[in-house]
């Protein structure tokens, strides 16, 4: 069940923000709201800017102090979208919920702060580590036989992960191959737009 905040945020910034907003049932509430009430007036440069900032913190579960973090790392470098993009993706909650592992990026965080997941033969509780390319993942021996990943074998095992992992559904083990690579028509963020943000 959605609780009514997290409704609120998915009304407010779309259904890609949860990923219990990704439902017939979410989107046809949506078809009957916009069939209801006349579109809101046009949004100014401000309000868009922090509409697309609040959409990639809620998505992917970071602190404000985080994306600011993130931003600024991000703007040092060549190519500013594709750092952001790569340092949120890299994080290991999102690697755990992008592996399959988890229904969702805050059961993946949820996951990695209890100590059930290894990085390199190593117990990791910090949702905001940076995975590398060539890092081996996997849920600690002790947690395979909990009803958290014995109860969800079957979705693990049908859930596509990204090209950039490699994954084995029936060991719970992965491999970090490669960088995730940026493109803007995929993404679902306007990351210029949230650049602007900061730089205001």
């Amino acid at each position: 069940m959605l609780s009514k905040p997290k409704y609120k945020i998915c009304k407010r910034l779309g259904s890609g923000v949860y990923e219990k907003c990704q439902t017939e049932k979410f989107a046809l509430s949506e078809a009957r709201v916009k069939k209801t009430f006349k579109r809101r007036r046009n949004l100014s440069d401000y309000g868009r800017q922090l509409l697309e900032k609040q959409k990639v913190r809620f998505t992917y579960g970071v602190t404000e102090k985080q994306l600011r973090k993130y931003v600024a790392n991000a703007l040092a470098t060549k190519d500013p979208a594709t750092e952001l993009y790569k340092e949120l993706e890299t994080r290991l909650d999102n690697t755990v919920y992008r592996l399959g592992f988890a229904p969702t990026r805050r059961a993946a965080r949820q996951m990695v702060s209890h100590g059930h997941v290894i990085v390199n033969g190593k117990r990791m509780t910090v949702p905001s580590h940076i995975v590398k390319k060539g890092d081996a993942l996997g849920v600690r021996e002790a947690s395979k036989d909990k009803t958290l990943f014995v109860g969800n074998s079957e979705t693990i095992t049908a859930h596509t992960a990204p090209k950039w992992l490699t994954v084995d559904s029936k060991k719970l083990s992965a491999s970090v191959k490669s960088i995730p690579e940026f493109v803007a028509a995929e993404v679902g963020f306007d990351m210029p737009v949230v650049f602007e943000f900061y730089n205001r």
